[in-house]
């Protein structure tokens, strides 16, 4: 094997486990489309792509297929000269695909060199008509292929029996794709009723585009109107860039006791399939066209799946987007909560107009501030509380701020979600519309954690003797009461009576910190205070909107999609190399040019081992055949 087809075959592997990889788990627009493309992707290189690349020198599979009652197996028999597969009016009549290929090339096909996923069954022939040929159809047996030696089979080239393309069975519709998917080149059989149904045509649009070999039989048709049909099939063939493709005219004419068609009906077919099974050159020449034709649409469906895979991140981007920001926007309004005045409303006001208006600690500060602090306190009357009883309830108060906000958030982003189809469906048995069971749990550490990160700052703030002497005469929990006053006090929000109690609360507790710290170290202290909380509150709500992360985590993981596009390039630029090295011959993918070490004479034994894993009789035994005259050989 060539370095150029070493090359070609790792950025092959590379691009299969780009492919395998891929995620497109939501239902938008084209992905049932994308998902089915890019199975049949990965499928087709393990099936043909890396098979016949490993080995161009194996023998071509030509496999016949077509449309329900197109005379696939009828055909398959002529052109083999006994039935083999079965024929019949009860559909599907072929559930289990029937490969017959030369003695000779055993090897090939009864190892999982192609077609790796179906289990093999080496078919016995045993004398019987065609309406009774092989097995009674069996679903359970549709993983399975069924491998026919027959000396009528002309060595270099399998005939592949597949089921309908359009069967009433889901699974008979499938095998039929992927057998037509790992074929070398095909023979499509139609009929002069059926020919210009849709579902045939697609598949041979598909063909076109793989620039693949197809041999086109168009069964059935009544005497003296063959020159028409055939006609207005060519033009149709023409059309969708397959005007090149042979056309095989078989006239309606009526079975023998076997339910065989005449020998002579099928002599033109038999005489294509045995001319390139003769002829090395064109064997290479038609695996090589094949061959270049399907890696071109398997970049094209790699790029198709890639744009798919690209919608996909933007829709699951949108859907974070989404939860994010009712969650920022909930931190943002906790944000405000904190700056209008309104955790100073109610009980904490009442708390703190008690312990500012008659506490002894007022008494020790200077007598400038004694005498800010009387014009304030004239609002005040009670009993003074402790300070630890104002700490209490602007815990309180912003601890609820915290959980409403957080409900909210939850609420909202479920809402907006759930909205659309694809949000319904990511979000489909999950339960993500109320904030975690612990939220009320991590909100309260929040505020004490904050709490303690203040205690620390000022600390940090007192740090010459007189200073920390102040602070210990008073206590470090009034001086970081008094922060968090000063922190929340603001005019926003407040009206009447409490605007003027809170404005006053803020100057008292200012007035003091100015008196202990001086004036730019409290307001370095009220920022950074404020700082702390809000970026404290933002990963609170960032955890609640991590909650998505499970749900979305499966959609933005896997390949991206610039790896599948860059993974396509390559292998396009390396199955170039292995091109470029065929000029100097001029002649396209020569076998002796690409496979070293394996025999290419026409007259040597296979180089691949492999048994197949049953016996079956099919139809009548092969030696009792093989004096027919006329039987290619």
């Amino acid at each position: 094997m060539t370095d150029a087809t070493i090359a070609a075959l790792e950025r092959l592997d590379a691009l299969r486990d780009a492919l395998d990889g891929v995620a497109l788990p939501l239902s938008v627009a084209g992905a049932d489309a994308a998902r089915d493309a890019r199975k049949a992707a990965v499928r087709q290189i393990d099936d043909y792509i890396q098979p016949r690349l490993s080995h161009l020198d194996a023998p071509l599979l030509a496999v016949v297929g077509g449309s329900t009652g197109a005379g696939k197996s009828t055909l398959v028999n002529a052109l083999v000269g006994h039935p083999v597969t079965r024929t019949g009016v009860i559909r599907p009549t072929t559930r289990q695909p029937i490969l017959l290929h030369s003695p000779a090339d055993a090897g090939w096909f009864g190892s999982t060199r192609i077609l790796p996923g179906l289990a093999r069954v080496r078919g016995v022939v045993r004398e019987a008509p065609a309406s009774e040929a092989g097995d009674e159809p069996d679903a359970a047996l549709i993983g399975s292929v069924v491998l026919v030696a027959d000396e009528r089979v002309p060595r270099d080239l399998a005939i592949l029996d597949a089921p309908d393309v359009d069967s009433i069975a889901d699974e008979n519709r499938a095998l039929a794709a992927q057998l037509l998917a790992a074929a070398d080149l095909w023979l499509f059989s139609t009929t002069a009723n059926r020919y210009a149904d849709a579902v045939p045509w697609k598949l041979l649009d598909d063909a076109a585009a793989r620039d693949i070999t197809v041999g086109v039989v168009l069964n059935r048709v009544p005497p003296g109107a063959e020159a028409e049909v055939e006609a207005d099939l060519r033009q149709m063939l023409a059309v969708r860039g397959l005007a090149d493709a042979p056309v095989f005219v078989i006239a309606e004419s009526p079975l023998d006791g076997g339910g065989m068609l005449p020998e002579a009906a099928t002599e033109a077919i038999r005489g294509w399939l045995t001319g390139i099974a003769g002829d090395r050159a064109e064997r290479a020449r038609i695996a090589g066209r094949t061959l270049a034709g399907t890696v071109e649409r398997l970049g094209v469906t790699a790029r198709a799946v890639a744009d798919a895979r690209d919608e996909q991140l933007v829709v699951a981007q949108d859907l974070r987007d989404t939860v994010r920001t009712a969650h920022a926007d909930a931190a943002e309004r906790v944000t405000d909560a904190t700056r209008d005045g309104v955790l100073l409303r109610g009980e904490v006001l009442a708390r703190w107009q008690d312990f500012v208006g008659t506490s002894d600690v007022f008494r020790t500060v200077e007598s400038w501030y004694s005498r800010t602090r009387d014009q304030v306190v004239a609002w005040f009357q009670g009993k003074p509380p402790p300070a630890v009883e104002v700490e209490h309830e602007i815990e309180s108060g912003l601890h609820a701020v915290m959980v409403d906000e957080a409900g909210r958030a939850a609420s909202d982003a479920w809402q907006r979600v759930r909205h659309s189809a694809v949000g319904r469906q990511l979000t489909s048995g999950a339960d993500l519309a109320h904030p975690s069971p612990d939220l009320s749990e991590r909100a309260a550490t929040l505020v004490r954690d904050w709490q303690q990160a203040l205690m620390e700052l000022i600390t940090e703030q007192a740090a010459g003797k007189r200073t920390k002497a102040r602070v210990m005469s008073l206590g470090l929990n009034v001086i970081t009461v008094a922060l968090m006053v000063v922190v929340f006090a603001s005019t926003g929000g407040l009206t009447g009576g409490e605007l003027a109690i809170a404005g006053g609360s803020a100057v008292v507790g200012q007035k003091l910190l100015e008196t202990i710290f001086g004036e730019d170290a409290v307001r370095r202290l009220a920022a950074q205070a404020r700082d702390d909380l809000e970026t404290r509150v933002r990963a609170l709500l960032e955890r609640e909107a991590s909650r998505w992360d499970a749900l979305l985590a499966p959609v933005e993981a896997g390949t991206a999609a610039d790896v599948l596009r860059d993974a396509a390039t390559e292998l396009e630029t390396a199955m170039a190399a292995v091109g470029r090295a065929e000029e100097p011959h001029s002649r396209a993918l020569q076998p002796s040019d690409l496979v070293e070490g394996e025999a290419l004479d026409d007259d040597a034994e296979s180089p691949v081992d492999g048994e197949a894993d049953d016996v079956r009789e099919l139809g009548p035994g092969p030696h009792a055949a093989d004096e027919r005259p006329g039987a290619p050989r």
